[in-house]
């Protein structure tokens, strides 16, 4: 088969594509022609070598990603036979080798992807919707809510825009040029703003009209969030799931005491609960977009060109969750 491998941390151009040996299922696995892997942000940062979140650093040469989509072709012992040729959606876990032509996991993290979904929306709402999903748990939205969403024009953003109006709230999408902030507004934003104008935080109040903003959903810390934060009013909720413009080398989240919460992983697998809390995220996002209510928005690139979709993703140069494509 073919896959992206990373022989030394570094640069994206580190990311070779090559033919490389096909993996085989064990017991209780199942193989997958990938038709679609999710690339994430903390992917950038493995490939530099920086651990971020993860428990450790994977082991080189290695094949990175850790969401996938495609349709099952191979089974390992003991896993049933109706599974062969099914569509399926999985995310791998700390496990990679989402990038490339098949992957193998675990048949317990498989999920059967909706009819009216494409493999490709089908891993974004794997990854990106099941985070979106535990970062809804910390905010009640209603039609008295007043949401800020900063980067709304990306994969968790567009998710949170669309849930938020669905709830009934008023939703104030920030973004990054006019591009982005274009996608915003129709992705039903009431409010889409440039966060690069100077004067972004001042035109939202003057346009809220003396109302006050009830909850911000910052992914991105920084400047960004300081002045969203300061746009809450009493009693308003700051939910802090990253920091990307400070980056995931050096950066550390804006908090303010009393006022932010921090629902990163653990955080959102405790609150959903059960004794499959990830597996519950999954489900909920899947049934999201499998009813219409969520429809998550993909950039798409071929799979040979994973190095491009790295630089685009750290250069601020995506709208939505990227996808590679064999």
């Amino acid at each position: 088969m073919h896959a992206v491998r990373l022989h030394s941390f570094g640069p994206a151009e580190n990311l070779t594509f090559e033919r490389v040996e096909d993996p085989r299922p064990g017991p209780g696995q199942v193989r997958i022609a990938v038709r679609a892997a999710g690339v994430h942000l903390l992917d950038t940062a493995l490939r530099e070598g920086i651990q971020g979140p993860l428990p450790e650093l994977p082991s080189l040469p290695t094949v990175p990603g850790r969401e996938v989509a495609g349709v099952v072709e191979s089974l390992g012992a003991g896993v049933a036979d109706v599974w062969l040729g099914r569509r399926v959606v999985a995310h791998l876990g700390f496990a990679p080798g989402g990038y490339a032509e098949l992957a193998v996991t675990d048949v317990d993290r498989v999920h059967e992807v909706p009819a009216n979904l494409d493999f490709a929306e089908a891993v974004a709402m794997i990854g990106t919707g099941r985070t979106a999903m535990g970062i809804v748990q910390f905010a009640e939205l209603g039609p008295g809510s007043v949401a800020v969403v900063p980067a709304a024009a990306g994969g968790i953003g567009t998710l949170l825009v669309q849930y938020a109006k669905n709830a009934g709230a008023t939703v104030i999408g920030l973004a990054g040029g006019p591009e982005k902030v274009a996608r915003v507004a129709a992705n039903g934003a009431d409010l889409a703003v440039d966060y690069r104008d100077p004067e972004w935080a001042g035109k939202v109040r003057a346009q809220l009209g003396g109302r006050t903003a009830t909850v911000v959903f910052d992914g991105v810390g920084g400047e960004v969030a300081r002045e969203a934060v300061a746009l809450l009013g009493p009693g308003g909720r700051h939910v802090v799931f990253g920091w990307s413009g400070e980056g995931i080398r050096d950066g550390s989240p804006y908090l303010v005491e009393g006022v932010s919460e921090q629902v990163l992983g653990p955080v959102m697998m405790q609150k959903a609960g059960g004794d499959h809390p990830v597996r519950t995220l999954e489900l909920r996002a899947l049934a999201e977009a499998a009813e219409g209510r969520l429809v998550p928005a993909v950039q798409r690139f071929p799979l040979a060109e994973a190095a491009a979709a790295h630089r685009a993703l750290e250069t601020r140069g995506t709208i939505g969750k990227v996808v590679l494509e064999p």
